[in-house]
């Protein structure tokens, strides 16, 4: 699997995982934060998105520009898969504090997503239903102190995503044989980032740490080779090596992959950008691009002021100028 520099490896993130639940929160310790819900035996909840409202107008204007930047990739010869990934709250409403609920608005959000990105022509994965069976299977799909997903969660959606690729692409560039080896699965002991991030040391402490379970990395497995990929995956931190997904739909296509992403407060937006903006999208375009979005922050576009990093905001048609050009329109 080809990575850009932006990648984080496996081993640089493995600095961080954990105890089950074994006492409860103090109510002092229990007070929550601006950015994270602290829930019951534990489990902690990002706050960045609403649990009561959803902004359809901000949905249709993302999706308007979603399909604006599928139809112009699809004028280079690139099929854009769109992979919405659900809110972790949705799977885990039961473990919310006593008195915060989900609002039946909410509990819509994803189908109303889909929708508008069916209605704008816009094909995507249903990665909430493929977690939902996971999770029926008796696994986690998200960690209990963490925002991210799980290695079971993540190569479920690597199996969706690839079997879609594969009907909508059967004839892949490159190699057979190509394909990521998987390594071996690990265990590490540490706090989840809404634990290690955003608590207080009290809290911390109380919450406990989390058992991650990730894949060691293969003798042949290097993040930094050259070549090219017919796959692409573009993204916020869901997507990096640590949690398994690029690996795993390498193995499933049997071909290299390759991925930049960075953390969620910079946006799908501009994550986009740099990609097609650099000299690795220039001289090896792929015949896929994966873009991974957020479902609690799907809607803000973007100009979202005050929900990206200074340096990533624009306004819509500044983000298409750039992204026409990038494309070569």
């Amino acid at each position: 699997m080809k990575t850009t520099g932006w990648m984080m490896c496996a081993a640089a993130a493995a600095a961080l995982a954990a105890v089950t639940w074994a006492a409860p929160l103090h109510a002092q310790q229990a007070q929550q934060s601006d950015v994270v819900i602290v829930g019951k035996e534990g489990w902690l909840f990002p706050a960045w998105g609403s649990l009561s409202e959803v902004d359809t107008a901000a949905v249709q204007s993302s999706t308007a520009l979603i399909a604006d930047a599928k139809q112009a990739l699809a004028a280079r010869g690139i099929q854009l898969e769109v992979l919405v990934l659900p809110d972790k709250v949705t799977f885990y409403e039961d473990r919310l504090p006593e008195g915060r609920v989900v609002s039946p608005t909410v509990k819509k959000r994803y189908d109303t997503i889909l929708g508008s990105l069916q209605a704008a022509g816009v094909d995507a994965l249903d990665a909430r239903k493929v977690l939902s069976d996971t999770r029926a299977t008796g696994k986690d799909v998200f960690y209990r102190s963490d925002q991210h997903w799980t290695q079971p969660a993540a190569d479920a959606v690597a199996d969706a995503i690839a079997a879609r690729i594969k009907q909508k692409v059967p004839q892949l560039a490159g190699e057979a044989g190509t394909g990521m080896a998987l390594g071996s699965e690990t265990r590490e002991r540490r706090y989840g980032d809404l634990a290690e991030l955003f608590l207080d040391p009290a809290q911390r402490t109380a919450v406990g740490r989390d058992t991650f379970v990730v894949r060691r990395a293969t003798e042949a497995q290097s993040l930094l080779d050259d070549g090219k990929a017919p796959v692409h995956i573009t993204g916020h931190s869901m997507v990096q090596a640590y949690f398994g997904f690029p690996q795993k739909l390498s193995n499933d296509i049997d071909r290299p992959v390759t991925v930049n992403w960075k953390s969620g407060n910079v946006g799908p937006w501009v994550v986009l950008l740099e990609y097609l903006e650099s000299a690795d999208f220039r001289d090896n375009p792929p015949q896929v691009l994966v873009w991974q979005m957020f479902e609690p922050v799907y809607g803000f576009g973007p100009a979202a002021q005050g929900q990206w990093d200074n340096a990533s905001i624009m306004t819509p048609a500044q983000w298409q100028e750039r992204l026409h050009k990038a494309l070569g329109h």
